[in-house]
């Protein structure tokens, strides 16, 4: 009985004691499981933060940090909108402050962010671009909401764009490696296009007369400077989103706590990625 107990009490997690790579991740099996407090619900729900983390079998969250999970999406399906949705609607409406009828391009659209971006930007009206890296990638984001998908590994990709566009170019672009993309993206503006920056693995050059003649913008997203007000009204349109149908996180690579480190190696070192990686007990 005690044995039983006491093995009850204990979870396994994942924690990081120093600064490194993915070889920091360590995986250990006797960490006391969390007990919710005031304010921390049990519920059926989604989060986009924790206290305790969530690279664990049990966590706690604050109770204005979860909302409700709706019994047409499953758990798996429930830990790939947090970050993912509220990070592309802040993109889009927060800081590009899209309008309907508006062209996007979400550059990098198969991923996790990406394929949330396509989704509310075709729920809201816009005629929605999207590029990925493979057959499989461009598949998976025009059944997601994009109107025309375009490879950005084949070479002469951008003038296939600007010619799609009659030469008129984009109103916004979603920028999740603008370390790479972010000079090509300011000759794909229309005037007055915004580039909202998602992504960056590295530094860049570009030349600032870009965004003179067109009066463009560049505009930085981090998701941990949102605001209540903010919060509260993205998660007003994911309800409405998963009520009417549209939202459908994509579950992409799935790996065990064991497999933590690989997973993190996988991201850095991958070609790209296809829906929300998730980690599984």
């Amino acid at each position: 009985m005690t044995s039983r107990t006491s093995a009850a009490s204990f979870m396994r997690a994942v924690r990081v004691y120093k600064f490194g790579g993915p070889s920091e991740l360590k995986l250990e099996m006797d960490i006391p499981i969390p007990n919710p407090g005031e304010n921390q619900k049990g519920d059926r729900v989604f989060t986009c933060g924790t206290i305790t983390g969530g690279y664990a079998e049990y966590t706690v969250a604050s109770e204005n940090r979860v909302y409700p999970l709706p019994e047409n999406l499953n758990y798996k399906q429930g830990s790939a909108i947090g970050i993912p949705y509220f990070t592309a609607y802040r993109a889009l409406f927060h800081k590009a402050h899209v309008k309907a009828g508006e062209t996007v391009l979400i550059h990098g659209a198969s991923g996790g962010v990406g394929i949330a971006a396509c989704q509310i930007a075709r729920a809201y009206g816009l005629k929605v671009l999207g590029t990925a890296g493979t057959q499989e990638g461009l598949s998976l984001v025009q059944k997601n909401g994009a109107h025309k998908t375009f490879n950005h590994r084949e070479t002469g990709y951008i003038d296939k764009i600007k010619d799609y566009t009659d030469g008129q170019g984009v109103d916004v672009i979603i920028e999740m490696l603008s370390n790479v993309n972010l000079s090509n993206d300011l000759q794909l503006l229309a005037a007055g296009g915004r580039v909202t920056i998602v992504g960056c693995r590295g530094s860049i050059e570009i030349n600032p007369r870009d965004t003179m003649a067109k009066e463009s913008s560049i505009i930085g997203v981090a998701f941990g400077t949102i605001t209540e007000e903010d919060r509260l009204e993205s998660a007003a349109a994911f309800f409405a989103g998963m009520e009417m149908g549209w939202l459908k996180p994509v579950v992409g690579p799935e790996y065990t706590l064991e497999k933590v480190a690989q997973a993190h190696e996988d991201i850095i070192k991958g070609p790209g990625t296809m829906g929300k990686m998730i980690l599984t007990m």
